[in-house]
């Protein structure tokens, strides 16, 4: 099972810290994956939920433990042309990881190489079979 920080949250969101690389970081000293917003403006990449907040570089993405979420077009293009781990979604029910992982939208389940959102807000899904979750409180389910 692979355990995925949602933003860098571990034990509940933290929206003053959400996506900042030192909070980010933490996630990752826990053990955990960290899902990132990830915006491509002005050639500059950022991470941020609702806009370009922590300006980055592309060496920064290039890490193992990033499942990095495209927050405009732009940056699902750069993204692509320097090979870090990203996808694109909004509100269809799965998409494809550019590693072939399906990454579902909170509710949906769709297999053993899926990765569940949210569990926390679907008890009633057994997700036990998935490849990995995504989650503000992804330490109570290590």
């Amino acid at each position: 099972m692979i355990y995925i920080s949602h933003r860098g949250n571990t034990s509940g969101k933290n929206v003053n810290n959400e996506n900042h690389p030192d909070f980010i970081s933490k996630a990752m000293e826990k053990g955990f994956d960290v899902e990132i917003d990830v915006w491509f403006v002005n050639n500059t990449f950022s991470l941020g939920h609702d806009k370009p907040e922590y300006e980055i570089n592309s060496e920064y993405l290039n890490n193992t433990k990033f499942w990095c979420h495209a927050k405009n077009p732009e940056a699902l293009e750069a993204m692509k042309n320097i090979n870090c781990h990203f996808f694109w979604h909004e509100e269809d029910k799965f998409t494809l990881t550019s590693k072939g992982y399906i990454w579902s939208y909170p509710g949906n389940l769709a297999g053993k190489n899926s990765i569940f959102l949210f569990p926390e807000n679907y008890p009633k899904i057994d997700f036990k079979f998935c490849a990995g979750i995504c989650s503000d409180f992804v330490e109570k389910y290590v």
